[in-house]
């Protein structure tokens, strides 16, 4: 790259300054992670020039002490355990203190290990590699396109994690919404954790990729200033495209026995070690701050009409019709839209089955097409989510196993986000087991604080779609591919953590446990039965977690037997949430669920198949009877 150009004098003494602030935050990462005794010195201490060119170069904006002002400029940390580097950075712009340093990675301090939003200048959770620039897409994605605001997405990438698909995930779409706001800068240290990484030093093998799928690449020598800064005035300058800077850098640059050496990854300097690369750094002057320019004062074109906000529209479905709980996801989105107006869509190319391409129509500017990148599209939301948003993301329900990681990284992220999974279950029928959602329940329940809900008809689909919105964090919402009838009418509430009893007597010799389309197997096993003189009592578990164990146990004690019947395998299903919380009582829970290998068939063929139907209700009743 040419060196930035301006007066020499001018160039010459900002670049002194930014040395000094190299050297200064060369020594924080070396105390800081000898002091935890952990961490990762040498991964920072190869980007230091990077970013503090970035930071204090002139071209990265930012309102120091609000780091929630809309227009700031966005750092992601991607590669996370370069934690040492982001918060020695935020000490030399005069965020943190050494106190604040010496506290890294101990219980209580809000500088953890990998980057969390306990630190407030942290964007994102980050430390899991291949999820930074998704999230920064999220950011860039509602700079342009919602917020209509000037802020740039700044990502730091580390060369290992680009061997991660998520990565490229992330390339396409940026490209193709043409962010020409989202900047990567790339890491090329050479050193994984256990040795050379896939490319090495070869930055040509990274711009040929990066080119190749339409960023513009900018390769620069990471520890030269003038370099960097060219590249980052350049970067300011592209149009129509994202940008990434591929810098060639020395892991543990700056000390003579860690650069470029193997076996240091993860491993920090005893107290000798640390003293004598400390003294390799010369005079350190600890008052020295760097200055970040202020951002355009500026906020999202739409937050004018926030105060608008509006009550939903009324639900109204004919008693007995036939809805999909998907068509009604659709509807609902659209009714809701006015009471949340921070609302954006995404969907991964199946718009059309999950029915999110209701709301595709009715608002487009708010609807992403996330093409088949699950992965991506889930991370890409959580970043929408940083910045305000609240996303509702849908795929098939069996898809959502790809983004797993991504998703349970989100809660770390403070994400507010909502994903729908369609076509879930044996009940989809003839397109066979490897389009059947049958862990997704499982998955979901296992993250911390989630909430999943499982309606069963097009009214409960849209007052839970209703209740995701209002409620803050990780929601789940389980849809089905056929219709099922409307079995409630549009005045019912339901409520995260509820349930409803749709059959009851004094004289009910078991508790059947349902959700979604095995409702109404259990309605229809409930009037079999009664045909017979039996009588059971059938709840409707639409809310999966939490679970409503009042109802529950009340059901327990006053029937004795539990029989749940889900359209899941039994593994971490709703048998065995219901068995779980119901631990202490003596009533025996029995599951009903998926436990043959599915096939292809119609959907009632395969509820028979699997014993979660109607016959198989009925029979697993007379048998408690006998």
């Amino acid at each position: 790259m040419e060196p930035s150009r301006g007066a020499p004098s001018a160039v010459a003494d900002k670049t002194a300054m930014l040395r000094k602030l190299a050297a200064l935050v060369r020594c924080h990462i070396l105390t800081m992670t000898t002091q935890a005794g952990s961490g990762h010195p040498t991964s920072s201490l190869s980007a230091t020039e990077l970013m503090v060119g970035l930071l204090f170069g002139g071209t990265f904006h930012y309102k120091v002490g609000n780091p929630n002002y809309p227009n700031n400029d966005r750092l992601i940390f991607s590669k996370g355990h370069a934690s040492p580097l982001l918060y020695a950075l935020w000490a030399a712009a005069g965020v943190l203190n050494e106190s604040d340093l010496a506290s890294y990675r101990q219980f209580g301090s809000r500088l953890e290990g990998h980057p969390t939003t306990l630190f407030s200048y942290a964007d994102a959770a980050t430390g899991s590699l291949g999820q930074g620039l998704s999230i920064g897409v999220g950011m860039a994605l509602n700079a342009k396109y919602c917020d209509h605001l000037s802020y740039r997405t700044c990502v730091l990438l580390g060369d290992s994690e680009m061997a991660e698909g998520s990565q490229w995930e992330a390339m396409q779409i940026a490209a193709h919404y043409e962010l020409d706001n989202l900047l990567g800068i790339l890491d090329v240290n050479r050193l994984g954790q256990r040795g050379e990484t896939m490319y090495g030093h070869d930055l040509a093998a990274y711009q040929k990729r990066v080119s190749a799928f339409g960023w513009e690449a900018l390769v620069v020598d990471g520890h030269s200033f003038p370099e960097i800064l060219s590249a980052y005035e350049a970067a300011r300058r592209v149009s129509g495209r994202p940008t990434m800077i591929i810098a060639r850098t020395i892991k543990g640059k700056g000390i003579s026995f860690l650069e470029d050496k193997e076996g240091w990854h993860g491993r920090v300097l005893n107290q000798a070690e640390c003293e004598a690369a400390l003294k390799e750094l010369g005079e350190i002057d600890k008052s020295i701050r760097g200055e970040i320019p202020m951002p355009e004062p500026r906020v999202p074109t739409d937050r004018a009409n926030f105060h608008l906000v509006q009550p939903p529209g009324p639900v109204s479905y004919p008693l007995g019709k036939p809805v999909a709980t998907r068509d009604a996801y659709g509807s609902a989105l659209v009714r809701i839209f006015p009471a949340f107006p921070g609302l954006v869509c995404l969907d991964a190319e199946v718009s059309n089955s999950t029915k999110a391409a209701t709301f595709k129509e009715a608002h487009p500017e708010r609807f992403f097409e996330m093409y088949i990148a699950e992965q991506n599209m889930v991370s890409a939301a959580v970043g929408l989510a940083c910045r305000g948003k609240l996303p509702f993301v849908s795929t098939f329900a069996a898809f959502l196993t790809r983004a797993f990681d991504q998703i349970r990284m989100s809660p770390y992220s403070g994400a507010n986000l909502k994903i729908v999974g369609s076509h879930a279950g044996v009940s989809i029928g003839q397109d066979g087991p490897s389009q059947m959602g049958l862990e997704d329940i499982a998955m979901f329940r296992a993250v911390l604080d989630s909430v999943v809900l499982y309606p069963c008809d097009a009214v409960s689909a849209e007052r839970l779609v209703e209740a995701a919105a209002a409620h803050c964090g990780l929601v789940y919402i389980r849809t089905t591919r056929e219709a099922s009838p409307v079995i409630y009418g549009g005045e019912e509430q339901f409520v995260i953590g509820g349930s409803k009893v749709l059959r009851k007597s004094d004289r009910d010799v078991a508790t059947v446990v349902v959700a979604g389309v095995t409702v109404h197997e259990a309605l229809a096993a409930c009037d079999e039965l009664k045909r017979e003189g039996i009588a059971i009592r059938v709840v409707d578990l639409y809310s999966v977690k939490p679970l409503d164990e009042k109802a529950l146990r009340d059901a327990a004690a006053a029937t004795g037997r539990i029989i749940t019947v889900e359209d899941h395998y039994p593994e971490g299903g709703i048998g065995e949430a219901v068995r779980s919380a119901l631990a202490d009582l003596a009533a025996p829970v029995r599951i009903l669920a998926v436990r043959r290998r599915p096939r292809s068939g119609r959907p009632e063929e395969l509820l028979d198949y699997e014993e979660i139907s109607r016959r198989a209700i009925v029979s697993e009743v007379r048998r408690l009877g006998n």
